[in-house]
């Protein structure tokens, strides 16, 4: 079956499932084959951390430390994975080679973030998740833009299903979890740091401001690279 059917099945079967129901099948499911959770360990991460160590603690987590990543967010891996019981912990860094070829000063990020991005996410992200079959994602319609119309399930850029098992939920949502299962947060939340990137260009955020007005702040750009399809970001119309 074509993936981008099995994607558009997967969501019309799951439309009223809730979350912890959708990973436990997403897990399972032999026409995906294996999934990973790709993981920020950022401001929310922690949801879909602990579901997944609740359903299977052996699930393949793939952390991206850009090596640009605050402090606090590396000790917030470590603190979340070794309390949870996740057992499949897979840090990925960008290519050393790699690094010294096109970023050998550190300041790619100062005049090409674009590139930036896809030399310490987007390629990092690519090779490791080589010969899985999916890939789990906490990425949420409420946060707008290119998410605005994001489905359960969708085909990436490449041979594989992406899963949003999280897509339809809100913050209120979200932090009734966290305080339901007593679950540690980013310690930078309460320093007003609402969505978590890299340190370069992650800023607070203003009351009433949108969670994600401090990622890349004054640039055009929304998203990192790892969900764009063909090189370019994803838009609303084809999000499906």
């Amino acid at each position: 079956m074509p993936l981008k059917e099995l994607a558009e099945r997967r969501t019309l079967l799951h439309r009223k499932s809730d979350a912890q129901t959708i990973l436990k099948h997403a897990l399972d499911d032999v026409q995906i084959e294996q999934v990973a959770l790709v993981s920020s360990f950022g401001a929310e991460s922690v949801v879909l951390l602990h579901m997944v160590a609740q359903i299977n603690p052996d699930t393949p987590v793939l952390f991206l430390d850009t090596e640009m990543l605050f402090p606090e967010t590396l000790a917030y891996q470590q603190q979340v994975a070794e309390q949870l019981g996740l057992r499949d912990m897979r840090v990925i860094r960008p290519s050393r080679a790699k690094l010294m070829e096109r970023d050998v000063d550190g300041i790619l990020h100062t005049f090409d973030t674009d590139a930036c991005c896809t030399l310490r996410k987007t390629e990092p992200l690519e090779e490791a998740l080589q010969g899985f079959g999916g890939w789990i994602t906490g990425r949420k319609r409420v946060q707008g833009g290119q998410r605005a119309q994001l489905p359960l399930y969708e085909k990436d850029d490449g041979a594989r299903i992406k899963i949003n098992p999280l897509a339809d939920w809100t913050p209120e949502m979200i932090a009734d979890y966290i305080d339901t299962h007593d679950l540690p947060r980013h310690p930078l939340v309460s320093h007003g740091f609402k969505s978590i990137g890299c340190a370069p260009c992650t800023t607070k955020v203003a009351e009433g401001e949108d969670p994600r007005a401090g990622r890349w702040r004054g640039m055009e750009k929304s998203e990192c690279g790892i969900h764009f399809e063909n090189g370019k970001a994803i838009r609303q119309e084809n999000a499906a």
